[in-house]
This record gives structure tokens, C-alpha cells and sequence, in this order.
């Protein structure tokens, strides 16, 4: 099992940039697809962006929400026990809570919260001027 734990959120404006970090305990992240979801009142959970197992160095082993595409860059350092989600450009609607996740699914890039057996409680980002 792991245990994610997420930080780095906060109130920015727009065109501001946050990176969100996600430290595991437990497990090593190296056996675990990754993903980041974000959830906003009255709207189902959504995946932002997810990394297989594999070094997320082809686009066949990351995932992004087209609105988030070009502006958003999720990485892992396995050693670490870390993943990232560097955000860029920062837009009103980017607000929410977002959550880390991890999948015991291997070698694919999981974008369904159905597939994820381990979250984190969330870490708040408001973008607002």
C-alpha cells in the first residue's frame, strides 16, 4: 500500500504557476500508475493528469485534460517517492481540489478514478484576482 499526501496548493492569480507535490509512504511510487484528479462543487471528479510506470519520457505514458494541455507537466522521481504536477498559466477555472492517486495497474496510463486504489485528502487551489 501507499499512503499520498499532498501539498502545495494555495490562492494565486491568474498567470500565476503552482507545483503541486505528492510524497508516498508505504510502497515504493515505482509500482504505481499516478494520477492527479481535480473536483469542483457539483461536478464529478475528473482526471487532470496521469503517468504510467514507465519514465513518462513518450507521450504514450502521460495523460492531460485538453485544458490543461501545454500549461500542465506531471513528473515522478521514483527515488524521491514523489510525483509532480507543475502548473503553469494558471486560469480561474483551474480551481479546485486537487488529489493525488495512486493505481497498482502497471505499464498503462490510468485516467479513470475507478482505477485508482489510493488517494490523498486534497490540496485546495484557488485561482482569482
Amino acid at each position: 500500500q501507499v499512503h499520498p499526501v499532498e501539498s502545495g496548493g494555495g490562492l494565486v492569480q491568474p498567470g500565476a504557476s503552482l507545483r503541486l507535490s505528492c510524497a508516498a509512504s508505504g510502497d515504493t511510487l515505482g509500482h504505481y500508475a499516478l494520477g492527479w484528479f481535480r473536483q469542483v462543487p457539483m461536478r464529478k471528479r475528473e482526471a487532470i493528469s496521469c503517468i504510467s510506470t514507465r519514465d513518462g519520457d513518450s507521450d504514450s505514458d502521460t495523460y492531460y485534460e485538453d485544458s490543461v494541455k501545454g500549461r500542465f507537466t506531471i513528473s515522478r522521481d521514483n527515488a524521491k517517492n514523489m510525483v509532480y504536477l507543475d502548473m503553469l498559466n494558471l486560469k480561474p477555472e483551474d480551481t479546485g481540489v486537487y488529489f493525488c492517486a495512486a493505481s497498482r495497474l502497471s505499464g498503462i496510463v490510468v485516467i479513470a478514478d475507478w482505477g485508482y486504489d489510493f488517494w490523498g485528502q486534497g490540496t485546495q487551489v484557488t485561482v482569482s484576482s
